[in-house]
C-alpha cells in the first residue's frame, strides 16, 4: 500500500491512497483543479479514482468532494448524518453510497474499518485501511483519544495522526477565547502532548512510519510537534521508526509500507 497526505490543516484536507488494484481519496477540502495539481506532483497524471471516502462535514474536509466526484465520476461513501449536513455544499452527486459508522467497507483489494470518534461534527469516523496485510491507520481531527481510538490503531505499520497545537502556543496565541476552548476542548482538536500519549498507547515494533497531521499554522510549529513524537517513540525503542510531517500547502512524498 502507497499512500500521500496531499494537504492537511485548517486550509484543507485530503489524502490519497493506492494499491496495484485501487485507488481512493479520503476527504478532499481542496479544489478539484488543487487536488489534480497535487496528484501531478505526486507522479498521478491522467489517473483513475476509486472512490472518495467522507470523514465529516467540515469544509476544510468537504469544500471540494462534489466536483472532484463529479470530475472523476466516482461514488462518495460518507454515513447518513454527515451527509445531512454536507449536502448542501456536495451538490449533485450521481453515486452516493451511504456507510455505517463501525461497518468495514471492500473496495477490491482495501478493506476500510471505520469507528467512531470525538470531534465536534454529526457523525466524525476514523478509518483503518488495509490490504495485503498492510495496515494504515488515519485519525485527526480528535479532540480526545479513547479506548475505542486506541484499539483501533493498535497494530499498524503506518499512521497518519493528528498533532494540531502546542498548548502554550495556543493558550498564549491570538485565537479568541471561544476558539480556544473549542479547539483544545475534548471534542476538538489534539495537542502535542495528547497525539503523543495516543501514539505511545499504540506503538509496537511493527510501527515503521508516522506522519503527523493537522498542524496548526498559529498554534505549533514543525519541530515542537517532530519533538515530541520522537521522544515518544525513542522511550519506545522505536528509533527506526521514521516520522514524516505533512503540510498545508504542498502533498507529501508517497509513503509505502
Amino acid at each position: 500500500m502507497r499512500f500521500s497526505v496531499l494537504a492537511s490543516g485548517s486550509k484543507g484536507n485530503a489524502c490519497y491512497i493506492e494499491t496495484d488494484e485501487t485507488r481512493i481519496l479520503i476527504d478532499s477540502g481542496l479544489s478539484c483543479k488543487e487536488l489534480i495539481r497535487r496528484l501531478q506532483i505526486i507522479g498521478k497524471k491522467s489517473i483513475r479514482l476509486d472512490a472518495l471516502i467522507i470523514t465529516h462535514e467540515h469544509s476544510d474536509h468537504i469544500k471540494g468532494v462534489g466536483p472532484v466526484a463529479r470530475h472523476f465520476d466516482i461514488p462518495v461513501l460518507v454515513n447518513q448524518a454527515t451527509l445531512k449536513k454536507c449536502r448542501k455544499i456536495l451538490g449533485n452527486i450521481s453515486k452516493p453510497i451511504i456507510i455505517h459508522t463501525g461497518q468495514a467497507i471492500t473496495i477490491q483489494d482495501l478493506v476500510i474499518e471505520t469507528f467512531t470518534k470525538c470531534h465536534d461534527a454529526a457523525d466524525p469516523i476514523g478509518m483503518i485501511i488495509s490490504s495485503n496485510g498492510s495496515r494504515l491507520g488515519l485519525v485527526t481531527d480528535l479532540g480526545r483519544s479513547t479506548r475505542m481510538v486506541e484499539e483501533h490503531l493498535r497494530g499498524c505499520q503506518g499512521l497518519i495522526i493528528e498533532f494540531n497545537h502546542d498548548q502554550v502556543m495556543l493558550e498564549q496565541g491570538p485565537y479568541p477565547l471561544d476558539l480556544k476552548r473549542r479547539v483544545k476542548g475534548q471534542d476538538g482538536h489534539l495537542s502535542n502532548d495528547q497525539a503523543g500519549r495516543l501514539l505511545k498507547a499504540v506503538s509496537h515494533k511493527g510501527l515503521t512510519k508516522v506522519i503527523l497531521a493537522h498542524l496548526s499554522e498559529v498554534n505549533n510549529l514543525p519541530e515542537k510537534a517532530f519533538q515530541v513524537a520522537k521522544e515518544v517513540l525513542s522511550g519506545c525503542s522505536l528509533n527506526d521508526t521514521e516520522i514524516l510531517i505533512s503540510q498545508q500547502h504542498y502533498p507529501m512524498e508517497m509513503v509505502e509500507i
